[in-house]
């Protein structure tokens, strides 16, 4: 069975048009040629992420999106991304884009993510836009 289900850690918040949702990440899954098992998301407060940043990961900062990647088959996502609301509510404004398509970049990042892509030299990081921008582009109405 595959799905893609959403979460609550430590506030409330509330994903419009889940199925669309679905949809658009499933499509991108299969797009980069793996099977969707199961995908996690989990939305939680700076706080939360910030103490998950320091105790998985070492780092003493703050992020937007930490992602775990509990894939046993090469080819299939099966994993749990994290996504700190206020942090994607404060790089809406920062970037100067709505919080629905900051949400939704930081949503495929963590596929992206889960699909292989990289994010720790600057050529990476260009291809890991260049394929949200791609995949932003195909949203249906969300």
């Amino acid at each position: 069975m595959s799905e893609i289900r959403f979460f609550n850690e430590d506030i409330i918040y509330i994903i419009r048009n889940k199925a669309a949702v679905r949809k658009w990440i499933g499509n991108a899954i299969v797009k980069e040629g793996f099977r969707l098992k199961e995908l996690n998301y989990i939305y939680c407060s700076d706080a939360h992420l910030h103490k998950m940043n320091e105790h998985y990961l070492h780092h003493h900062t703050y992020t937007d999106i930490i992602t775990f990647d509990l894939s046993k088959n090469k080819k299939e996502v099966e994993g749990e991304i994290y996504i700190s609301t206020d942090r994607v509510r404060e790089n809406a404004v920062l970037f100067k884009v709505s919080l629905r398509d900051e949400l939704h970049r930081v949503m495929i990042h963590g596929v992206l993510h889960l699909c292989g892509y990289k994010d720790k030299t600057a050529r990476d990081v260009k291809r890991m836009r260049n394929k949200e921008d791609y995949y932003l582009s195909l949203r249906s109405i969300l």
